[in-house]
């Protein structure tokens, strides 16, 4: 199952895809319709699937927004660290996600500016304390989000945070795919092209902690809830890594995909 958000008038609306249709649902996004149990019976009427413009991040304010750093073993030997023996986690704000088809607009306070495609769990219920079980049951499913990451920033400190957290900065979309549609652990294909030239490519199948392992090792110190996003790390390729370092221009237009999820299109735009 896909479901989505689209901007409807002057408001937004989750739905689901189904078939070449698209059943809506009571719900601002998805994140507000998952926090209802009985979510699969609510949809209220049917209309076309919404494109382009028209969609918006699937959750629009979760209320926790966790991301996990060197989680592959490529990138993690590419910086020049070993794999952690436990999860790397920062977080993000709501305010830095923008949606899958919207322009990043980055005021100009850098050049240095990043790019990192990352499977990304969208909580469907409740879990603290989970053990395997109760992590898988606890995925609604599957999003794709870019940590464009701003890396002088991100330099400053031995805190990510800033670097992380520039407003809009982060493109989350274009669906959320239910586990039984995609095996992540079978590797899914994540890729990041820019102006069509492939500059990172990975497979889901090579995360260090997978996301059952990252739901475990959370839920033991907070609560999850309906509607919470876990990006799941980056694969090699980044930019700050080439000799000498590649990084994203006014005008760039930057394709993040991950197979049998969909793929985010962003053109990268610097305030005068």
């Amino acid at each position: 199952m896909k479901l989505g958000t689209a901007r409807i008038g002057d408001s937004t609306r989750a739905f689901r895809i189904s078939g070449d249709r698209a059943d809506y649902f009571d719900a601002k996004d998805v994140g507000e319709l998952l926090s209802q149990p009985d979510w699969r019976s609510l949809a209220t009427r049917r209309g076309d699937v919404p494109v382009g413009s028209a969609l918006v991040s699937p959750v629009t304010q979760p209320r926790k927004f966790i991301c996990v750093g060197l989680n592959y073993y490529d990138h993690a030997a590419e910086v020049g660290k070993s794999a952690p023996e436990f999860p790397t986690l920062f977080t993000k704000v709501p305010t830095a996600i923008t949606g899958p088809r919207d322009d990043i607009v980055l005021p100009a306070l850098s050049t240095e500016i990043d790019w990192e495609a990352e499977l990304t769990v969208v909580i469907g219920q409740q879990v603290k304390n989970a053990d395997d079980q109760q992590a898988a049951a606890a995925i609604a499913g599957y999003t794709v989000i870019n940590d464009v990451s701003v890396r002088d920033w991100q330099r400053r400190t031995s805190e990510w945070f800033q670097g992380k957290n520039f407003d809009r900065s982060t493109p989350v979309g274009p669906y959320v795919v239910t586990p039984d549609e995609i095996d992540t652990g079978a590797g899914l294909t994540i890729r990041t092209e820019v102006n069509g030239v492939a500059e990172q490519q990975g497979s889901t199948s090579e995360l260090i902690f997978s996301p059952v392992e990252l739901i475990r090792y959370i839920s033991q110190f907070l609560t999850l809830e309906p509607g919470d996003l876990i990006a799941t790390g980056t694969p090699g390729g980044v930019g700050f890594i080439r000799k000498p370092p590649r990084f994203l221009a006014d005008g760039d237009l930057l394709e993040t995909t991950i197979e049998g999820i969909g793929t985010l299109s962003n053109t990268i735009r610097f305030e005068n």
